[in-house]
């Protein structure tokens, strides 16, 4: 296996030690030469990482004061925050701002889908509601993330449109692991069973209005279910 370029081993080492909260935001990076020692490589090396760094706008480098960490949220590059996401998928802030992605995209989905649904398309949907539905009932937590990813997905197929897919497809593992996190709680369960067959029947109708305000009330129940259930473990954790 090739070796990678020295820059890029010092941007990977770099990033992560960022990710892993060596390097807070806010605080400075040390001295380029330190960096140099540190890494055995050259200071010219480490220039080009921290440059690397700044165009993603993972740093910036205040001329004369030094090199500071920005936070997550002024990142601009799509690999460097999902490998920052990735160590705190189970967090509830990571699955909030995730469902927050899910609203703006599904309700626009589903509007799409009461347009151009096959019989198809809703016989998909009506499949994975019955095996949500079943799933749910032997508490098979896998088969519920499962049945519940399906039907969305059915959705998605059903819009026509081809892009969709495409946007949320490099968020597929963490949306699959906050899909499992918001499905754990049984109440969120028997809220989507019941969104689920609303939304279907919304998509029916063929009217893009109430399909939308279908999904947006399913996508909101879930924030708010998801929500609820967060602050009641915060709590139980504060007491015990």
């Amino acid at each position: 296996m090739a070796r990678k370029p020295l820059a890029e081993s010092v941007f990977d080492d770099l990033l992560e030690r960022v990710i892993d909260g060596t390097y807070a935001p806010g605080s400075a990076l040390p001295p380029e030469h330190d960096l140099a020692a540190s890494s055995d490589v050259s200071r010219l090396t480490v220039r080009e990482a921290l440059k690397r760094l700044q165009a993603q706008n993972i740093v910036q480098i205040r001329r004369g004061l030094g090199t500071y960490v920005n936070p997550a949220a002024q990142w601009t590059d799509l690999q460097a925050i999902l490998r920052y996401a990735s160590t705190t998928a189970d967090s509830p802030d990571v699955a909030l701002r995730l469902l927050e992605i899910r609203r703006m995209v599904e309700t626009g989905a589903a509007e799409l889908a009461a347009l151009h649904a096959t019989d198809e398309d809703l016989a998909r949907m009506e499949e994975a509601n019955i095996a949500l539905r079943a799933a749910h009932e032997v508490g098979d937590l896998d088969a519920v993330t499962a049945s519940d990813i399906a039907f969305h997905d059915a959705i998605f197929r059903a819009s026509a449109n081809p892009f969709l897919p495409v946007i949320l497809g490099p968020l597929s593992q963490l949306l699959y692991t906050m899909r499992r996190a918001t499905s754990s709680f049984p109440q969120v369960q028997e809220h989507a069973i019941e969104h689920h067959q609303v939304v279907l029947e919304a998509i029916r109708t063929r009217n893009p209005e109430i399909a939308r305000k279908a999904m947006q009330a399913h996508i909101n129940q879930t924030y708010d279910d998801y929500e609820h259930f967060i602050h009641q473990q915060q709590r139980h954790q504060e007491i015990t």
